[in-house]
């Protein structure tokens, strides 16, 4: 078989773990739908911290997945595989990819797209399955989100700090948050945190000990972990849950357990990506019923803070290792 330019596109390549100029434009075959995928005209991709792992080689591409980095896209369906239902060629949808969304286009299981939400552009709309597949299934299926009162979120100016602070305070939690400065903090209160704690000047155990009177929060949502670990538990109220996403500081760590008796707590957390496609068709499934709404109903947003070409992904991951960003970045495709 004979492939012609019309059957490549462009694309980035992790030519070798290392800094972000290992990340290479380069040309490949465009993907072709098997039975149950979708093929995405990619118009712009959310850039991830799993990315900047995937890229420094501290995380493993699954079997069968995408070796290109990007985890989300937003565009429109090009072409259907067999037996693929509620879409057709020409929609314009956002999803969840097993790798590969630094490209022009990207291969997808039906079970991961999901109709663009009303009052959102399609480079906003980049910004959303990875952080929303993560919460749902995170603090909503694991965590009981929707019968909570309160959450403390840990990073709150993050891209998932960001987009939980916004749907927990529209389901009408209380929602404490922990940011690195002024600035960050006033962003986050901006988004809905009833309390944003700058924690190099708090301590952030203190705080949640005041603000709910000692009775502790309902849940913690950590990415940190390390000592963190210990200091979330006494945050923690009666039947709270611990909910890590990662653990930056360290996932080795001396911790004492009993509060785990004494408060009756529950420690949880998963990595979405190994998740079978029945997982997340049930979590696709709640974000239509429960959060797509929101963005119609103008209770959340998205929150793009920085826009970049797609053969500028090593600057997109520069900036996003510096810290200096609120919300989500985003590359867009060439116009």
């Amino acid at each position: 078989m004979t492939i012609t330019s019309q059957d490549l596109m462009k694309c980035v390549e992790i030519k070798t773990p290392g800094a972000p100029s290992v990340l290479t434009t380069a040309f490949r075959e465009r993907p072709v739908p098997g039975p149950g995928q979708v093929v995405i005209k990619v118009m712009a991709s959310g850039v991830n911290y799993p990315d900047v792992l995937q890229r420094q080689g501290r995380y493993n591409v699954p079997p069968g997945a995408s070796d290109l980095p990007g985890l989300e896209v937003a565009g429109y369906v090009h072409e259907i595989g067999e037996g693929v239902d509620g879409f057709n060629a020409g929609d314009a949808v956002c999803a969840l990819t097993p790798g590969g969304g630094y490209a022009e286009y990207c291969l997808a299981p039906v079970e991961q797209c999901l109709p663009l939400p009303e009052n959102v552009s399609m480079t906003e709309a980049a910004t959303l399955p990875e952080v929303y597949f993560t919460l749902w299934f995170n603090l909503a299926m694991q965590g009981n989100l929707l019968s909570a009162r309160s959450l403390l979120v840990h990073g709150g100016s993050g891209g998932i700090g960001s987009a939980a602070i916004q749907l927990a305070s529209s389901l009408g939690l209380d929602v404490y948050t922990t940011a690195a400065d002024g600035p960050a903090c006033e962003f986050c209160a901006g988004l809905g945190a009833k309390r944003a704690i700058n924690y190099l000047e708090e301590d952030f155990v203190a705080v949640i000990r005041g603000e709910t009177e000692g009775r502790g929060v309902d849940l913690v949502l950590d990415m940190v972990g390390g000592d963190y670990i210990q200091r979330n538990m006494e945050c923690l109220g009666q039947k709270g849950r611990l909910v890590n996403l990662y653990y930056l500081k360290g996932s080795k760590v001396e911790v004492d357990m009993m509060p785990v008796l004494v408060k009756n707590l529950t420690l949880t957390g998963s990595l979405l990506r190994p998740q079978p496609l029945s997982v997340k068709a049930e979590i696709a499934a709640g974000l239509t019923d429960v959060v797509w709404p929101l963005f119609q109903s103008g209770k959340i947003r998205p929150v793009v803070n920085k826009i970049f070409s797609l053969d500028r992904a090593s600057d997109a991951h520069t900036y996003i290792e510096s810290g200096q960003h609120f919300g989500k970045i985003v590359l867009q495709a060439d116009l």
